[in-house]
């Protein structure tokens, strides 16, 4: 069961179709930011702050840098080979799929996934601005991907993720569409030990995807049961007691006693992982006799 768990997820869902559907249509029709800066959009605070390099900047159109709300930068810390598939889960305004798309060529592709036709709309719209053929933006949700089982290369996500109600779908949707081999490489918001359970229940927050974020030893565990080997967890931004201010406020809890308690606790990190080349083997008595076999074997019993 996930963190959080009575937060009802078609609550969360109509939540973060509300904010980033407004944050969407702010850009749409400003060029700007300005009219989104609260801590539930998290344009103006730590978690958004300084991603992206010039030379990736100027690759891409103004809004759809504008419209990253992401924690990290997905597509820069994995390699991308010419001729690739690539995924993002929850694309936004498209900055990591524009990006992924320039990076595997036009002999590859890039699909970005989002469920709030807004932003789909600024994103397709970026993709014309920006003249980038190899790229299809989908509508649909995470938790069901709307694309063939083992059709991808590399399936990347930038704090989208902990926004999902439904971690473990998510997880196992990534390994389906994953071919033989293929790669997940995701920007989201982890937790290091317990954070206090009143952050945990703050709607707002969990659009700003810091309530929704997984402790970083239970997301190891619900990737492996997903059947994906190889997990690696890398902090990219640890979260200070001001930063944690600044997430903060506005939220409705307590800022003063809440902001110590998360001090050091939240992180921006990249997380990597493999979907076997192969599938394990399994003797006759059904041991487990191969590299991810009982880790496969949990998320078929969970399925």
């Amino acid at each position: 069961m996930d963190t959080a768990s009575e937060v009802i997820p078609s609550q969360v869902k109509v939540e973060v179709k509300k904010k980033y559907g407004s944050a969407a249509r702010a850009i749409t029709q400003d060029g700007s930011v300005a009219a989104c800066c609260d801590p539930g959009l998290r344009c103006c605070d730590p978690i958004t702050a300084n991603l992206y390099s010039a030379d990736e900047k100027g690759q891409i159109p103004e809004k759809a840098v504008l419209a990253s709300l992401g924690c990290g930068n997905p597509s820069a810390l994995i390699e991308l080979k010419a001729g690739e598939v690539v995924l993002d889960l929850g694309s936004g305004g498209g900055i990591d799929v524009l990006l992924s798309a320039h990076r595997v060529g036009p002999t590859g592709k890039a699909y970005g996934l989002d469920m709030t036709d807004d932003m789909l709309a600024l994103a397709r719209e970026n993709q014309r601005k920006a003249g980038v053929e190899n790229v299809e933006f989908l509508k649909g949700e995470i938790e069901n991907i709307p694309l063939a089982g083992e059709s991808v290369d590399v399936v990347i996500s930038n704090c989208v993720i902990n926004l999902s109600a439904d971690k473990d779908r998510v997880l196992r949707e990534a390994f389906r569409v994953l071919k033989p081999g293929g790669r997940f490489a995701v920007s989201d918001i982890v937790v290091h030990g317990e954070v206090p359970e009143q952050v945990r229940q703050s709607m707002l927050l969990w659009v700003g995807c810091v309530a929704g974020a997984l402790e970083e030893q239970d997301y190891r565990k619900r990737l492996e049961a997903a059947g994906f080997s190889s997990v690696e967890i890398e902090p990219t931004r640890v979260y200070d007691i001001e930063d944690a201010r600044r997430f903060l406020t506005g939220s409705g809890v307590d800022v003063d006693a809440i902001a110590p308690q998360t001090q050091g606790k939240f992180m921006s990190a990249f997380i990597r992982a493999t979907k076997p080349a192969t599938k394990p083997q399994v003797s006759a008595d059904g041991s487990c006799c191969g590299s991810g076999c009982c880790s496969n074997d949990s998320a078929t019993a969970k399925g």
